[in-house]
């Protein structure tokens, strides 16, 4: 399985202590160097760049061989690599939060999976504590409907019953 991530799920994943689900469900992870820097900005939470400092062997850095053409103007730099990266791939999932970002994969036929249902899929393979993840995931700067917690919530209150 080829799967290619953005900077986004990698820092929320590091940040709420999960990222080790990654190599759980994928065995290892690609992406790019552009990604990596990313994740070692100044304003990056320590935990994150120090996770990148000394990332895991699971993931592997690759450029995108070829140019990248036409991305919209508002995407930034990783996104573009990311997505770049999975569309030269045919990677079966590009792991990707931004809105922007997952439209234009999805333009390119490129297969999105975002944080919440990375958890969710965690969860379901028996790899995380899906409430005590969700907790910590709510303990960050990361923002999503409460609709949207319930409902993986639910899932999972859900799948312990049957």
């Amino acid at each position: 399985m080829i799967v290619v991530a953005d900077a986004s799920p990698l820092r929320y994943l590091v940040l709420i202590e999960a990222a080790d689900i990654l190599p759980a469900l994928y065995g290892r992870v690609l992406t790019s160097p552009v990604v990596l820097a990313e994740l070692s900005r100044p304003h990056t939470p320590d935990a994150v760049r120090q996770w990148a400092a000394t990332y895991p062997d699971w993931l592997q850095l690759r450029r995108p061989a070829g140019p990248l053409y036409g991305f919209p103007a508002t995407l930034g730099a990783g996104e573009c690599d990311a997505i770049a990266l999975a569309e030269e791939l045919l990677a079966d999932v590009l792991l990707i939060d931004d809105w922007a970002g997952r439209m234009e994969a999805q333009r390119r036929r490129v297969r999105v999976q975002g944080k919440l249902g990375l958890i969710d899929l965690a969860a379901r393979h028996g790899f995380i504590d899906l409430p005590a993840a969700i907790a910590r995931l709510r303990q960050t700067n990361f923002r999503a409907d409460e609709y949207l917690f319930q409902l993986i919530l639910d899932r999972d209150v859900e799948r312990g019953k049957s």
